[in-house]
């Protein structure tokens, strides 16, 4: 039996039993972990409010063996609150359908219990930041967040140079199968031609050029959401359940 310590974000909570909760961790050193909250459904668990999606928390567990992940699901003893993060969020519409999204992708990019992803991770903290302070529009709050999510994963597109053969851009088609970008002789069936202003808002996303961003006018962050949502999509194999209510 050992106690683990770490700090992390609540990423979603299911029902267990009568007053019990399973609650799902972003940890910073463990990655993505379930433990089983005892009482947090009771009306009177303080507990319990440390405890629902978007809040910051540094978590104690308790686990049968010598390791966090094992056979059972550990046990969640206490919670000390870093930052709430869902007080800023679950106010705004934009906001918490665009912070649900995030959730629900630092998940799916965290399939495996118990294996470290720091940037991840570090990601979802920093996105869920700058969502609940309101320092910019939660849609390209949440593209910014996705395009580096892909990134860390290793699906960054390329929104310049040719993703096939490496051509110099800018390159005027865009393929979602191809990896990004590309020229006129790697096109392929499926190709888009999107505006250099959609193209460009993408890449200040992804390098983290707020100004330009912030200036970009409606109809091009349309677009560019069309165009990571579609590239999330097929990294992803299925799509994001909660991303069908963001600008809805």
């Amino acid at each position: 039996m050992s106690l683990f310590r770490d700090d992390g974000i609540v990423l979603r909570t299911q029902k267990l039993g009568e007053a019990d909760r399973i609650i799902t961790f972003l940890t910073r050193r463990y990655g993505r972990v379930r433990a089983v909250a005892r009482g947090v459904r009771r009306t009177k668990s303080k507990f319990g409010a440390r405890l629902e999606p978007f809040s910051h928390v540094d978590v104690q567990y308790f686990a049968r063996g010598s390791e966090l992940i094992g056979r059972g699901l550990p046990l969640c003893t206490q919670t000390e609150t870093i930052a709430a993060y869902g007080s800023g969020i679950v106010t705004d519409y934009d906001r918490y359908t665009a912070g649900t999204a995030m959730l629900e992708t630092a998940e799916r990019f965290t399939d495996h219990e118990g294996q470290p992803a720091v940037q991840q991770y570090l990601l979802l903290v920093g996105g869920l930041r700058t969502l609940a302070r309101g320092e910019h529009a939660p849609r390209l709050v949440l593209d910014a967040f996705l395009l580096r999510s892909l990134a860390v994963n290793g699906y960054a597109p390329s929104l310049g140079d040719c993703a096939r053969c490496g051509m110099p851009g800018p390159n005027r088609f865009f393929s979602v199968a191809a990896g990004g970008s590309v020229c006129g002789e790697c096109r392929v069936p499926g190709s888009v031609v999107p505006s250099a202003e959609a193209v460009g808002l993408l890449s200040a996303l992804l390098s983290g050029d707020w100004t330009s961003a912030d200036a970009c006018e409606g109809r091009h962050v349309r677009e560019g959401s069309s165009l990571v949502s579609a590239y999330l999509h097929w990294h992803l194999e299925r799509g994001l359940r909660s991303l069908r209510y963001v600008d809805k």
